[in-house]
């Protein structure tokens, strides 16, 4: 692949995105080109690069423990830190790509922990920026929630400010309601229309529905939702776990796995006390994912649901979403000309970009901040 090589900056840049989410499913690489005005930031390529599973592990007994040395720590953020470099690497290669190319990468590292409240908030992602820009040549952005955290903000979803900026390339045009959807291992809303700009993590996205079907399977996910449709919905467990105090806070709110895991549903199912079978959890998961969500659009005039993440290919939580939102236009992104595999990922390279240009990368009426400011911290490097 050949893109522009010129130096005029009136013109469009090249920017990656490097996500690996909450579900640890893979690496995401995206490739965007942004114009200088920022009226528009288009997907070139993008790929999924698989987890070693070796370090998978070791960052799922990390998030699931919460308890590690600090040799662990840093050689677990080290190695996953160099499976980025050589992800990222892999890609220019498949694309023929020139890394002298790219203006600058944004890669949001791995969340182990996320505690926004108290007067020691802080988010963890596991990332170390100068071992990525010093084994790609490219400058990189990382540490992208400190900052909103640091001024009172939930220091998360950072991604509603990139889906406005994407109103006017959604080919279905702007309708009364526009609420874009992101499913990964968390899921979370950004309401575009009507304004003003508002979003929040609904709840568990994936990271419920994946981490069930490894524990009994060894699968990484439940493909198209096969088991998650032989199940029956068991409303005792649901209501059970609809009771976590998370699904009756206010915005600006924001979790991740040190809330949502394994440990939190088991414990949920010995207080049930009663003999389910797995196709029945993930039935019962799904509505998890998606009565939340459901409660979310309650105050909004039917619009378009533009769906987006790992969720879209579980045909049995999009099948519910449908079903109980008859009335909305629910669609996956990808009809509507932006790509649903790469939405975060190119929202990080998105975020990059207005990093390393000065420019906001948080909305305060999004996650509380006091203000609105630079987001991002930059490890520069000599092409």
């Amino acid at each position: 692949m050949k893109i522009s090589n010129t130096t005029d900056t009136s013109l469009n840049q090249y920017y990656l995105g490097i996500m690996s989410g909450t579900s640890l499913d893979g690496i995401d690489v995206a490739l965007v080109s942004i114009s200088k005005n920022e009226n528009k930031t288009i997907f070139i390529a993008g790929e999924e690069f698989s987890f070693d599973d070796d370090l998978r592990k070791k960052i799922l007994m990390l998030c699931e423990t919460q308890t590690t040395s600090l040799q662990n720590l840093g050689e677990i953020t080290s190695e996953l830190s160099l499976a980025y470099a050589d992800a990222i690497n892999l890609f220019l290669i498949k694309q023929k790509i020139d890394a002298k190319q790219i203006r600058a990468l944004g890669c949001h590292g791995q969340t182990v922990f996320h505690q926004p409240a108290g007067n020691n908030a802080f988010s963890m992602q596991l990332v170390d920026g100068a071992k990525i820009a010093a084994n790609t040549h490219i400058t990189t952005v990382t540490d992208f929630r400190s900052m909103d955290i640091a001024l009172g903000g939930q220091g998360a979803p950072l991604v509603p400010l990139f889906h406005q900026g994407l109103v006017e390339q959604v080919q279905a045009g702007v309708s009364e309601s526009m609420v874009f959807l992101n499913i990964g291992g968390i899921a979370n809303i950004s309401v575009v229309n009507p304004t003003p700009l508002s979003g929040f993590d609904t709840g568990p996205g994936n990271v419920l529905l994946d981490s069930w079907i490894y524990k009994i399977s060894g699968k990484r996910y439940d493909k198209n939702g096969e088991l998650s449709k032989k199940g029956k919905c068991n409303e005792k467990l649901l209501n059970l776990l609809l009771s976590e105090p998370y699904f009756d806070l206010t915005a600006p709110k924001s979790t991740g796995r040190e809330r949502f895991n394994l440990a939190w549903l088991e414990s949920k199912l010995t207080l049930l006390n009663q003999k389910i079978s797995d196709a029945d959890v993930m039935a019962t998961l799904i509505a998890l994912t998606c009565e939340p969500i459901i409660k979310a659009l309650i105050d909004y005039p039917p619009g378009q649901l533009l769906v987006c993440g790992g969720g879209t290919k579980n045909k049995a939580l999009m099948e519910y979403l449908k079903n109980a939102l008859a009335q909305w236009q629910v669609k996956v992104t990808d009809d509507v000309g932006i790509s649903a595999d790469y939405m975060e990922a190119m929202a990080f390279a998105w975020l990059a970009h207005r990093c390393i240009n000065r420019l906001v990368g948080n909305e305060p009426q999004v996650t509380g901040a006091k203000r609105a400011e630079i987001c991002g911290a930059i490890t520069q490097i000599l092409n």
